[in-house]
Formats: structure tokens, C-alpha cells, sequence
């Protein structure tokens, strides 16, 4: 839909039918420690989310975003090691959109100035971002074959976009799932059509999900059904609970059922999920016990192994040649640095699905213009970081 890109990424694009600005980013490289010994320690447990709602066939005109203004322009200067794309309203999740080259990050809200969500496509080559939901173009057809409990259509003005889970589901035709929070706790579900000049965004329809609780992370499943992860009670306080206490667990939801907990799958805090091919395998990041753990779905009872991180992993995706990769900020012990104003530095690690063994691939100290990293995807070389209360993603070179 009019962007061009050099390289492979151009060859990706005219591979997947979208022609596309000839933008190239510097190539930095890291120059902070790499060693994962000298890290500093302390769990960051959690942030909080926002809001949500669903109607047959209506086009939703609403204002268009306001352009980031000169200010934020000027504050997006490139670091060493980390280029930046700025504008963005709290990018908790970000994926990669098939092979198109583009990404896709959702947009949390941050109360109670700010209490709507937004998905945002971005070209990585022309540094570029453009909002799908608050366009003039979405839509908002209601699927009350796949989804007839769902209440209603999308409140735009009551709702978040947290954990969000992508899948071509035809040539140029993506399937979105995000957690949403703020009308209802819900699972939001939009297609994205790339055919047009434009790409547009339509919502299809929710799940409505219990309304004591907190949501956090989703994955589709082929059969249009999710798995999604529980993280805590609506109302709990993730301070005063004890560390390592079990808050939640995996949900599972399938066309024509209700959305219930698979047994034997309780965490603290879980958070980010995604699941292998064949939908065996579950991985879940559970940040009260900083651990990537992985069930088994296809032994019973259903069966897990753990590793233990030196962060406090958020969102989880599926990376190159059968790994993952998860970001969150570094682990310092909180005798050592704890509140609001104490910031760790953050990294991204690629996680062997079968071992679950974890190398660093990269991250930054302290001092760097985004903190709080949430999630991480790749690129060819590149490795593109989100933040949940932030402005702006990074890029560094693997």
C-alpha cells in the first residue's frame, strides 16, 4: 500500500503482493556489557492494562490521531546501539505481519487521561508508523456466526489493545486477537485486509471473558478458538502479594464454548503466551517467578518444564529456526533498587523451545531513552523492542 523497501525486505513485500519508500537504518551496534552475570537483579511485576466493547456492520468515523508533535520528534534521537521510531502510545505487543516485512504493535491506554487502545502497523524500513483503529477506514462488521455472545460492537472509547496474537489466515488477510480491557475484559477480534491502497481494519466480533480478572496475553488456534493467560484478579494489588504466589492461569476458548482454565496450568503472574505449530506445546513467561515455562497439552495430566530468567519476562514469541524470544527488564534484587523510581535496564533472550537453554541477544542499560521493554520480534538482523509505558520501540542489530 505504497511503501517500498530496499533489499530483502523489498523482495519480502513483492513476494507477498504489496508494493512498497526507500528508507535505510543506520546499523549500530551494542557497546553495553553483553554478560548476563554482571546483570543487575529485581522482578518487576507486571503493568497494569486497560479497557474494552463489540455491532453488525457500521463504519465508525472518529477523529483521526493528531501527528507526534515537533517535541516528541526532537526526543527520538538515535542512541548508540538503538535506533528508535517515536509517536506511538504504549506499545506493549508487537509481531511481525506474515512476510510482509511490516510490523504490527498494539497500544495500550493509560488511565485516566487516556482511556482508548490502538493497533498500529509500522514500516521498519521507512521508520514510519500508521494508526488502523482510529482510521477513517475501519469498520466494524459483527461475525455473529463465530461470535454471537458478544455483546456489541467495539467502544472506541473504553478499550485497550494489551497482548495481541496474528494470523494470515488468506493471501493478504490477517486475523487479530488482543486482550482488551475497560467496558468489558474481552478478547478483541478484528481481520486486516492488506489488498487495498490502504490496509483496513475491521473488528469481527469478542469473547467476553470473567469480569473479576485481569487478562494479559492471547494466542490463536486454527480452529479460530485461544488460548489466553489469566494473570491475576481485577482488583489485586501485584505489590502486596507474596513472591511466587500463584495468580492465574491458562484460559482456553473454542468457537461455540466458554472461555475456562486448563487445569494444571497456575502461575504467578502469567503473562506472555504462544503455542508450537501443531498447538502441543504451550510456552507462558510467569513474571512473579521470572520463568519461561512450557506445558505439554498432549500428556496427561499435562506436563511442564521451567527455566529460571535474570529478567522479568513479559510477552513471548515465536523467533527463527525453532527458538523464541522474550524481553523484560533486567532482575535486581530489591534490596538493591525497588518503586517506581528504580530502572534496570532490560534485555532480549531467544529461548530454545525444546531445552528451553537462553542466550542474550542484546538490550541496554539504565541510561537508555526506553525502559520497560515488554516484547521483542525479529527481522532479518534486526531485533525490534516494545515498551508498556512508553513511547517510542527500538531497533538493534543482533
Amino acid at each position: 500500500f505504497g511503501w517500498q523497501a530496499p533489499g530483502a525486505a523489498e523482495a519480502r513485500r513483492a513476494k507477498a503482493g504489496f508494493p512498497n519508500s526507500i528508507v535505510s537504518i543506520p546499523n549500530h551496534n551494542l557497546t553495553h556489557s553483553e554478560s548476563l552475570e554482571n546483570m543487575a537483579r529485581l522482578i518487576l511485576l507486571c503493568t497494569v492494562a486497560m479497557l474494552s466493547a463489540c455491532n453488525p456492520q457500521t463504519k465508525t468515523p472518529v477523529q483521526p490521531l493528531v501527528a507526534p508533535t515537533a517535541e516528541i520528534a526532537a526526543d527520538c534521537a538515535d542512541e548508540p546501539g538503538l535506533s528508535y521510531i517515536c509517536g506511538f502510545q504504549a506499545p506493549e505487543d508487537l509481531l511481525p505481519l506474515g512476510s510482509t516485512g511490516l510490523l504490527l504493535a498494539s497500544g495500550q491506554r493509560r488511565p485516566p487521561a487516556i482511556t482508548t487502545g490502538h493497533i498500529y502497523l509500522i514500516d521498519p524500513v521507512a521508520r514510519t508508523q500508521s494508526e488502523l483503529v482510529h482510521a477513517a477506514s475501519f469498520l466494524q462488521k459483527h461475525d455473529i456466526t463465530l461470535f454471537p455472545d458478544c455483546p456489541g460492537p467495539l467502544n472506541l472509547q473504553a478499550f485497550a489493545v494489551h497482548g495481541i496474537s496474528v494470523t494470515e489466515t488468506a493471501a493478504g488477510i490477517f486475523s487479530i486477537y488482543s486482550v482488551s480491557h475497560g467496558e468489558r475484559e474481552a478478547i478483541e477480534v478484528y481481520d486486516l485486509d492488506m489488498h487495498d491502497t490502504a490496509p483496513v481494519l475491521t473488528w469481527k466480533g469478542c469473547v467476553v471473558l470473567s469480569q473479576d480478572a485481569y487478562f494479559n496475553g492471547v494466542a490463536r488456534l486454527a480452529d479460530g478458538g485461544f488460548l489466553a493467560t489469566r494473570m491475576r484478579d481485577a482488583n489485586q494489588n501485584p505489590s502486596a502479594v507474596v513472591a511466587g504466589a500463584i495468580t492465574g492461569s491458562v484460559f482456553e476458548w473454542h468457537p461455540g464454548g466458554t472461555a475456562s482454565p486448563i487445569a494444571g496450568t497456575e502461575l504467578s503472574f502469567p503473562n506472555g503466551i504462544d503455542i508450537s505449530q501443531d498447538e502441543r506445546y504451550v510456552y507462558v513467561t510467569a513474571g512473579g517467578t521470572r520463568e519461561v515455562v512450557r506445558f505439554d497439552l498432549g500428556s496427561t495430566p499435562i506436563s511442564k518444564i521451567s527455566v529460571t530468567l535474570p529478567i522479568a519476562p513479559d510477552n513471548i514469541h515465536w523467533g527463527r529456526n525453532g527458538m523464541l524470544l522474550t524481553a523484560g527488564n533486567n532482575y535486581v534484587a530489591p534490596e538493591m533498587c525497588s518503586g517506581n523510581g528504580c530502572t534496570t535496564g532490560w534485555s532480549v533472550l531467544e529461548v530454545n523451545a525444546e531445552s528451553l537453554a537462553f542466550t542474550r541477544l542484546g538490550g541496554a542499560d539504565q541510561t537508555a531513552a526506553i525502559q520497560n521493554v515488554s516484547a521483542a520480534v525479529q527481522i532479518d538482523d534486526d531485533v525490534w523492542a516494545t515498551t508498556f509505558n512508553g513511547n517510542r520501540i527500538a531497533r538493534f542489530s543482533r
